[in-house]
């Protein structure tokens, strides 16, 4: 388990990278200015995607992430 701090850098970088930093920026700043109840925004999110397909994008996820440790990508 990664500290809160490390976890948070993380969490900004994956943001950013995904979103461009304008765009992450502006989610952060809506998910904190809305009542929000992480369980149910996370149930609504995945609803419609199977187990199976979750799990192989976690995977192929994991894997991105072991390849650009190693300097693959």
């Amino acid at each position: 388990m990664q500290n809160n701090t490390v976890l948070k850098n993380e969490g900004m970088r994956i943001l950013a990278d995904q979103l461009g930093l304008v765009e992450a920026e502006r989610f952060i700043a809506l998910m904190r200015r809305e009542p929000f109840d992480y369980t149910e925004w996370q149930r609504e999110l995945y609803r419609d995607v199977s187990l199976d397909t979750f799990l192989d994008n976690a995977t192929r996820y994991r894997e991105r992430l072991e390849d650009a440790g190693s300097g693959n990508i």
